[in-house]
C-alpha cells in the first residue's frame, strides 16, 4: 500500500517536490502509512499535508481498494506483469505510469518499462538522435528490444537523463563517442 500511495504522491511533480510532500505525509500520519491510517484522516487533513485535492482522494481510493479486498498486494507478485499492471489500473487514480513504476521500484519486476515517463522519452530522443520526443507507443515499441530486461534499461535512461540534466554528463560528448564506434564498425 505504501508504495503505490507513494507512486501517486510523485506523478507529475518534480523528484524534490514530491521527496518533500512524501516527508509530510508520513510525518502527518505519525510515521504510520498504511489503508486503515490513511482512511482515519478525511481529505482535508490529508491535504494539509501537501497532498492536492486529487491525489487525497486517490489515497483514500487505493486505501479503500485494499481494506475492501479490490486488491491484494500479496497476491500481485503472483500475477504476471500485464495481469498485475491491470489490476493495479482498475483504481481510480491509479494510471499506467504509476503501475509500472510502482511494479519496478516496489515490486521489483525486471521487465517493465514506463514508456509514457517523459525523462525516459526524452532519454530515447537523445540517444536515438531524434528532431522530437517519441510518443508513448513508439518508447514501447523501442523498449521491445530490451525485453526481458526492460525495467533495467529503465533505470539506465533515467540515470543518463539525470546525468545530462546535472551537467555530469555532455550530450554533445556522448554523440561524439557514438560517431566514432560507428565509424569503427564500418
Amino acid at each position: 500500500f505504501e508504495g503505490l500511495f507513494r507512486m501517486i504522491v510523485e506523478q507529475q511533480v518534480s523528484v524534490i517536490a514530491a521527496a518533500a510532500i512524501w516527508k509530510r505525509v508520513v510525518e502527518g500520519l505519525d510515521g504510520a502509512v498504511t489503508a486503515d491510517v490513511v482512511l482515519a484522516h478525511d481529505i482535508e487533513t490529508l491535504r494539509s499535508f501537501g497532498l492536492s485535492r486529487p491525489k487525497a482522494l486517490y489515497a483514500h481510493e487505493i486505501a479503500r481498494a485494499q481494506t475492501e479486498g479490490r486488491v491484494d498486494f500479496d497476491h500481485l507478485e503472483r500475477l504476471d506483469d500485464v495481469e498485475a499492471t491491470a489490476a493495479l489500473v482498475a483504481i481510480k487514480g491509479v494510471g499506467l505510469w504509476t503501475a509500472e513504476t510502482f511494479l519496478m521500484f516496489c515490486d521489483g519486476r525486471a521487465d517493465v518499462f514506463p514508456a509514457g515517463d517523459i525523462a525516459l522519452q526524452e532519454a530515447l530522443r537523445w540517444a536515438d538522435r531524434l528532431e522530437e520526443r517519441p510518443s508513448t507507443k513508439a518508447t514501447y515499441a523501442r523498449a521491445e528490444a530490451w525485453a526481458p530486461h526492460r525495467s533495467v534499461a529503465a533505470h539506465l535512461l533515467w540515470g543518463w537523463y539525470g546525468g545530462v540534466k546535472r551537467g555530469d554528463i555532455q550530450l554533445e560528448a556522448a554523440e561524439a563517442i557514438a560517431e566514432k564506434r560507428g565509424a569503427a564498425a564500418s
